[in-house]
């Protein structure tokens, strides 16, 4: 019963986090709505976490013992809709439609798919397993896609910082006195003569 308890700690602890999440974008929609613009904001992470909250909350309903994922995605479902709602509202005409477009693939045809395929071809537990499988997927997709931009710029850090090093280590170093490196230097015939024999 201990563990039962802590499990069900941790998950009251993980669903207020979650709630934070789906609320952190508030400060964006009142922006939207104080300049009656959405100015250069994309709609797709609204979207996409309106799907994956869609998923979520499905897994939820399916799962025995699932209820704190399916409370606190359905709240998520809702506060992603009241965003994309508020998005549809009041962005320019073309993005209203490509908007449109991917809440009907997405949120309606994809979440739809994904209940029937489950309901009809799957087993119980195989059912269970296979929603969570794609809603995880969907999750590091999701939180993963920076990734994208941050495995270059690491590299190019990583890179920077070398050359730094080597410019810290080398940069009072004197020329060295090795007489065979200066004959090199000075040589004045070339290395592969163009005469052909």
């Amino acid at each position: 019963m201990e563990i039962l308890s802590l499990s069900f700690f941790v998950g009251i602890i993980g669903n207020v986090i979650s709630v934070l999440v789906f609320l952190s974008p508030i400060g964006t929609f009142e922006r939207i709505i104080k300049h009656k613009s959405t100015e250069d904001f994309q709609s797709l992470p609204y979207i996409c976490t309106l799907l994956n909250s869609s998923l979520w909350t499905y897994y939820g309903i399916t799962k025995p013992g699932g209820l704190l994922v399916a409370t606190v995605n359905g709240f998520g479902i809702f506060v992603e809709a009241v965003y994309v709602g508020l998005f549809l509202t009041y962005a320019p005409k073309k993005m209203k439609l490509k908007t449109g477009v991917l809440v009907g693939i997405l949120n309606v045809g994809f979440v739809a798919a994904a209940i029937v395929v489950t309901q009809l071809a799957l087993e119980s537990e195989t059912q269970i397993g296979a929603i969570g499988l794609m809603c995880s997927g969907l999750n590091i997709i999701m939180y993963g896609s920076p990734l994208a931009a941050m495995v270059p710029n690491g590299i190019g850090c990583l890179l920077g910082t070398a050359q730094l090093l080597l410019y810290a280590i080398y940069k009072n170093a004197k020329p060295s006195n090795n007489t065979s490196l200066q004959g090199l230097m000075e040589q004045k015939e070339p290395l592969v003569s163009h005469e052909y024999v």
